[in-house]
């Protein structure tokens, strides 16, 4: 019987939280020039007949348009609040998935260390909706109300002023303009202005990082092991989240108008279906689709730099608190 190594106990959800977090920052400011490039896409010509007069050519066009004109400021616009949303929903989905698998795993009778389909899809879902990832959002007014965890109630200002000020341009404006000094600036004139009401990557991360170890493919600690199993989570991710991420850019820019009763409803859409409906009859099924290659830009490297970055960060930590530097 071998004597190397005990291996190193799980992380607690807290270890996880932070690790993930920090994992997704590095991440978020690689692939926020790309999403500033696929919120402006997905804005272009919005409920226009034919797509309407275009602003940009495409997403390679959108970031060297925007460098030319606004600098790094505005390639990097949003940052600050795309850090918090970031942090609260991967944060909380990397924290939560494996301690949610385990117990699942434990829960069937299974070893609490085997990759099993039903349970890591299930915990993918319930960490994802912990995290926000799976929210439905009924963005009718700025605010929006979320039918998830409290996590994504905190996550859901901070990406509704994202997706604002990555829209903004005082240059090549697309859509509607809502400019704001900062995230805390943002916060304030929202508030004042509308009050409160203003499934898929860690299962296929896994799964693909499990088949590349147990058929000899690669090692658990490769770098290459990573980054395959990144780059296939994060296609997945981009088949299946597309005209939803769409639906929820132009929710949640979309300007609102004050009701005789005092409410603040969206000018253009009543709701996420409305939304779909009506870009589908004005802007045809690719509608749904604008700014695809830009998302496909930032989701991949985002996916990849989030979990290569986690895994490493997990693994440093781990050494680190069990002594084994």
């Amino acid at each position: 019987m071998s004597t190397a190594a005990t291996p190193s106990r799980p992380l607690s959800t807290i270890e996880g939280f932070v690790c993930g977090g920090m994992a997704a920052c590095v991440a978020v400011t690689v692939s926020n020039p790309a999403e500033v490039a696929k919120t402006r896409m997905q804005l272009q010509g919005e409920l226009a007949k034919k797509g309407g007069e275009k602003v940009y050519k495409n997403a390679l066009d959108v970031i060297a348009k925007t460098w030319r004109n606004e600098g790094i400021r505005g390639v990097q616009r949003g940052l600050g609040p795309a850090y918090v949303y970031q942090i609260l929903m991967n944060g909380s989905r990397l924290g939560f998935y494996e301690p949610i698998r385990r117990q699942c795993n434990k829960l069937i009778g299974a070893d609490p260390t085997d990759q099993i389909p039903f349970t890591s899809v299930f915990s993918g879902a319930a960490s994802g909706i912990i995290g926000g990832q799976m929210a439905f959002v009924d963005a009718s007014s700025a605010w929006a109300h979320t039918r998830t965890s409290s996590t994504a109630s905190l996550g859901n200002p901070f990406f509704l002023i994202k997706a604002r000020m990555q829209a903004y341009s005082p240059v090549l404006p697309v859509g509607a303009q809502h400019y704001y000094k900062s995230s805390f600036d943002a916060l304030r004139s929202i508030w004042h202005a509308e009050k409160l009401r203003g499934l898929v990557q860690l299962p296929t991360y896994n799964w693909t990082k499990n088949q590349l170890v147990s058929r000899g493919i690669s090692r658990a600690d490769s770098i290459w092991t990573f980054l395959a199993s990144s780059s296939v989570s994060g296609l997945c991710v981009l088949t299946m989240m597309q005209p939803t991420d769409t639906v929820l850019t132009r929710m949640y820019n979309q300007p609102t108008i004050r009701t005789p009763d005092g409410r603040h409803v969206g000018a253009l859409y009543k709701n996420p279906i409305d939304c779909l409906w009506k870009t589908l009859k004005a802007e045809g099924p690719l509608g749904w689709y604008k700014g695809s290659t830009a998302h496909f830009l930032r989701i991949v490297p985002h996916t990849i730099v989030t979990l290569t970055a986690n895994d490493i960060i997990v693994g440093l930590y781990k050494r680190i608190r069990d002594g084994h530097l």
